[in-house]
């Protein structure tokens, strides 16, 4: 679908974001205003044609929550931005093969998208949204530099440059959780490397490492079935074995936010995901880290601070993307079927 100029009367996007157990959709108006916002779990089970159609129904349930009948939706919308886990060609909006979503490999999914509602359909990795959403409407307004970081199941992430989203040659780029921080390390189920920050520091990683100190017998009060959350909570209690753990994540998330530091420079790094919800237990160790290891000059610039979106951001990062790429002139690269940049 060729996208049409931007019509000011227009000035709200349908937003969808697809995770791996959870997917949201809503409207947003371009100052940031989230006019609805519905959420259900993806249900993988049934291949990519059934949560396709939960996707799609679960956005003309947002746009009628918004008031806005699905015959309208292309005279009142810009267009609709759609945020999903990688790799995927952002240019063609095709999900390639998403570990997190199996069986969705070549998904046309802003074709599809077009084709429910009438509406320009945009595709982007969700960190890169999120990036974009914290830097329109969250935490990273008015800067110029951003990076962002989401500690949850995995670690994800993108970043602004000079007020423009980073994408990379092919449309992937800022992939924060798979920064080497110990070469010969843990195995990383994200990318099947060593090493990977993800492997270490995300919530998922982390309730690993508590649950096989458990079963070593390690005296813990942890639970056998522990969680992120759940060494959060007894590492504040004083319990050793958590304290031990989490330390070590939130040292080794220092370690790769200076690494992001010192190479971009940003004026800040924005920390969200579920393993956040700890507050300062985890941010105060990571800026500490930042304010002793990164270069003095990218050091004194930066701020860390946590995200501003909430439960939100995966909608209103997709709702930013669609706003920056549908209202505004930004060429996104994609990767050929040959694996050449087009």
């Amino acid at each position: 679908m060729t996208h049409p100029p931007h019509n000011r009367a227009r000035d709200a996007v349908l937003a969808l974001d697809v995770g791996g157990t959870k997917l949201a959709a809503g409207v947003v108006r371009g100052n940031g205003e989230v006019r609805s916002f519905v959420t259900c779990p993806t249900d993988i089970s049934g291949g990519p044609e059934a949560s396709l159609a939960r996707l799609f129904d679960l956005g003309k349930h947002a746009l009628d929550q918004a008031g806005v009948e699905p015959g309208d939706a292309p005279a009142r919308l810009l267009g609709c931005g759609i945020g999903c886990g990688g790799p995927l060609d952002s240019a063609r909006g095709v999900v390639l093969c998403p570990p997190h979503l199996p069986g969705w490999v070549d998904v046309p999914i802003t074709r599809l998208a077009e084709s429910t509602y009438g509406l320009p359909a945009v595709l982007d990795n969700d960190g890169t949204a999120g990036a974009a959403g914290e830097w329109r409407f969250g935490a990273g307004r008015g800067t110029r530099h951003l990076a962002y970081l989401t500690v949850s199941t995995g670690i994800g992430g993108g970043f602004v440059v000079d007020g423009r989203t980073y994408r990379g040659a092919a449309g992937n780029g800022g992939e924060p959780g798979h920064i080497t921080v110990r070469s010969e390390g843990r195995p990383c189920r994200g990318c099947g490397r060593t090493g990977c920050l993800e492997a270490y520091a995300s919530g998922t990683s982390l309730g690993e490492l508590a649950r096989e100190a458990v079963g070593r017998g390690e005296y813990t009060s942890l639970p056998q079935d522990a969680t992120a959350a759940d060494v959060a909570r007894e590492a504040r209690a004083g319990d050793p074995l958590a304290a031990r753990l989490w330390d070590e994540a939130t040292a080794l998330l220092g370690q790769g936010v200076t690494s992001i530091v010192n190479l971009y420079e940003p004026e800040v790094v924005v920390l969200g995901g579920g393993v956040t919800r700890a507050g300062e237990q985890l941010l105060a160790p990571v800026r500490s880290a930042v304010a002793s290891l990164a270069m003095r000059p990218a050091a004194r610039a930066v701020r860390v601070v946590p995200a501003a979106n909430g439960d939100r951001a995966g909608v209103l990062g997709a709702a930013a993307i669609a706003f920056e790429r549908l209202a505004g002139t930004v060429d996104v690269p994609h990767v050929s079927d040959e694996g050449e940049l087009n």
